[in-house]
C-alpha cells in the first residue's frame, strides 16, 4: 500500500454528461465514485472523495470544498486545508482506466523527488492534471492563483516545480465526459 492518501475529485459540474457522472452506475458498483473508491482502497490506506457536498450512497471520507467557488484548484486547496498529509495522489472520478502501473510510476517518482510541487501524468494528448501527486508545498502558489481568479491547473503546474511523466497509452486517460463515452465503457 502507498503511504500517501488518495483523493478522488468528484465535484465537477458534469455539464457535457447532462447529469452527475460521479453518481452514474459503473461495472458492478452503484456509482462511478464507488468504483473509483474501491479501486484506490486496494492501493492506498486512506481514500477521500472531494466534492461540494456529501452525495454518495456508500461509506467514505469526504473533503468538502472550503471556499465558495468551485473548481479543481479549489478542491486542491480544500484538501490541503482539510488533511495534514504532505503529499496526496489525486485522480478525477471520470478516469476509471487509470491503473496501478500508472500510479506506481508516479509514486516512485514522488519518492525520488520529494522536493517537487507536483508529479503529473502526461499522455499523447497532453498534461493530465487530475492524475498525479501534489505536495503541500504547492499551496502558496494555489492561493496566488485563486486570488488572481485563475483556476486552471495547467497554468498552475506551468509555474510550479512540476515533473511530468509520459505514458504512451492514451486510452488509460479516457475521461467519461459525454453519454456516448459512458455508454462505450458500460
Amino acid at each position: 500500500m502507498y503511504d500517501i492518501p488518495a483523493v478522488i475529485f468528484a465535484g465537477g459540474k458534469s455539464s457535457r454528461m447532462g447529469e452527475d457522472k460521479a453518481l452514474l452506475p459503473f461495472e458492478n458498483f452503484s456509482t462511478l465514485s464507488e468504483f473509483q473508491h474501491h479501486k484506490l482502497s486496494l492501493l492506498f490506506n486512506e481514500v477521500y472523495l472531494s466534492s461540494k457536498e456529501n452525495k454518495f450512497n456508500f461509506s467514505c471520507q469526504l473533503i468538502k470544498d472550503t471556499h465558495t467557488q468551485s473548481s479543481p484548484l479549489i478542491a486542491l486547496i480544500s484538501l490541503f486545508e482539510t488533511i495534514e498529509d504532505e503529499a496526496v495522489f489525486v485522480l478525477s472520478v471520470d478516469a476509471p482506466l487509470i491503473d496501478d502501473t500508472i500510479i506506481k510510476t508516479l509514486y516512485q517518482n514522488h519518492k525520488k523527488n520529494p522536493h517537487l510541487n507536483a508529479i503529473i501524468a502526461k499522455s499523447p494528448k497532453g498534461l493530465q492534471p487530475l492524475c498525479g501527486i501534489y505536495h503541500r508545498s504547492i499551496l502558496p502558489l494555489c492561493y496566488t492563483f485563486m486570488s488572481q481568479n485563475n483556476h486552471k491547473l495547467t497554468a498552475l503546474l506551468s509555474k510550479a516545480n512540476t515533473q511530468t511523466i509520459f505514458f504512451r497509452d492514451e486510452n488509460k486517460f479516457t475521461n467519461l465526459n459525454t453519454p456516448d463515452e459512458y455508454l462505450r465503457f458500460r
